[in-house]
């Protein structure tokens, strides 16, 4: 009888992974045939597992899978480990690396540290390594004179730079880890405590290829920033309690940002149209009367470790076909901006969470810009 039960729980495991593995290869609209010879197994064993008779044997071959379907590669382990009522096969590696773990383990069976423990100690780990990346290697070309001599980010608003007020608001939010893409009159920008990456190519490339010259940072939760937008913390408190892969800011009071607004007219605005679970239908410079616009792109993203991983992909894939040609609606993948990537992802299924705020920041993209928030800051 006991062995009758643990069969049963054991194909009950199985198929939570099978199906998972069929919902998301259908999901994504990839045949059974197709799959297999991606990840290197035949038909009739990718048949097998999806049906539950058969489960990977090899964590290289969960790898595989989890890279091609977009999957949480962790959930994978979680559930490979289930089917075959064992423990996820990574965890033997994750142990051997450190004589620690097997310690800190019997630590928490110790005191009986509940799941809810446990899971803060883990969101503890997380906020303690969430990294910032803020974009700074442009010109500034509509701020001059103003930044004749200067980057735009680090034009001064009652004392402090507008780097220097972005990286206050991050560590006001624990991000400590903060790293800053330079190129143009990159000898200006020198804070202490910060790690920096130079684009040395700024004049002809834009500001997703300026992006992955930090390739190497875009790994585990990362926040990516425009340097041209003053945010108050609450904007980044928001992002940060978003648990989705990949999450943008959506601002849907947008329009009064741009009465008066002459030299950066709202046909400018890096719109957003987003459905009833607030993903991505369209983003970019949309014509608002064209569509039923719900609110402006700040230029702030978060992604996890999964949305990472993602969203590394999915630049890279587009770079390779797209390099030197017209990419969504920049004239070359070279000058492309953060939402012509962020519409590619979308086309092709990957769900993009808008979090949605009422104000909390402004941009500072033109010299009308800068003068009106230096008032803003004197009132």
């Amino acid at each position: 009888m006991l062995a009758n039960m643990a069969t049963k729980s054991n194909k009950k495991h199985s198929q939570a992974f099978g199906n998972y593995i069929k919902t998301l290869r259908m999901a994504r609209n990839i045949g059974q045939r197709k799959l297999a010879k991606a990840i290197g197994i035949s038909p009739s064993y990718l048949n097998d597992i999806e049906n539950n008779n058969r489960y990977p044997q090899k964590k290289e071959l969960i790898k595989k899978i989890a890279y091609i379907l977009e999957a949480n590669l962790d959930n994978l382990y979680d559930l490979a480990g289930k089917a075959k009522n064992k423990i996820p096969p990574d965890i033997p590696d994750i142990i051997k690396k450190s004589k620690e773990i097997p310690s800190l383990v019997r630590t928490i069976n110790t005191y009986g540290l509940t799941n809810m423990e446990i899971k803060e100690i883990r969101r503890k780990i997380e906020e303690e390594h969430m990294k910032a990346i803020i974009i700074a290697a442009g010109m500034g070309n509509r701020l001059m004179p103003y930044t004749n001599d200067l980057p735009k980010c680090m034009l001064e608003f009652e004392g402090k730079t507008l780097l220097q007020r972005q990286i206050d608001a991050f560590k006001a939010c624990k991000v400590k880890n903060i790293v800053v893409i330079k190129g143009y009159k990159e000898e200006k920008i020198n804070y202490p405590g910060i790690k920096y990456h130079i684009n040395d190519n700024y004049k002809n490339n834009n500001i997703l290829t300026s992006l992955f010259y930090a390739e190497e940072e875009i790994k585990g939760g990362v926040i990516i920033s425009y340097s041209d937008i003053l945010f108050e913390k609450q904007v980044v408190e928001r992002l940060l309690e978003s648990k989705k892969d990949i999450s943008i800011v959506v601002d849907i009071d947008w329009k009064g940002y741009y009465e008066n607004r002459k030299h950066h007219p709202i046909e400018e605005a890096e719109n957003v149209i987003f459905d009833a679970e607030n993903n991505v239908v369209e983003i970019g410079k949309i014509l608002a009367k064209k569509h039923d616009v719900h609110g402006e792109f700040i230029g702030m993203m978060k992604l996890t470790e999964r949305g990472s991983e993602i969203f590394k992909r999915h630049f890279n894939r587009s770079k390779k076909l797209f390099w030197g040609k017209p990419f969504q609606r920049a004239a070359t993948f070279e000058k492309a901006y953060l939402t012509d990537i962020i519409q590619e992802m979308v086309d092709l299924g990957v769900s993009i969470h808008c979090v949605i705020i009422e104000r909390g920041w402004k941009e500072i993209d033109t010299v009308e810009d800068y003068k009106k928030a230096i008032k803003t800051f004197k009132n």
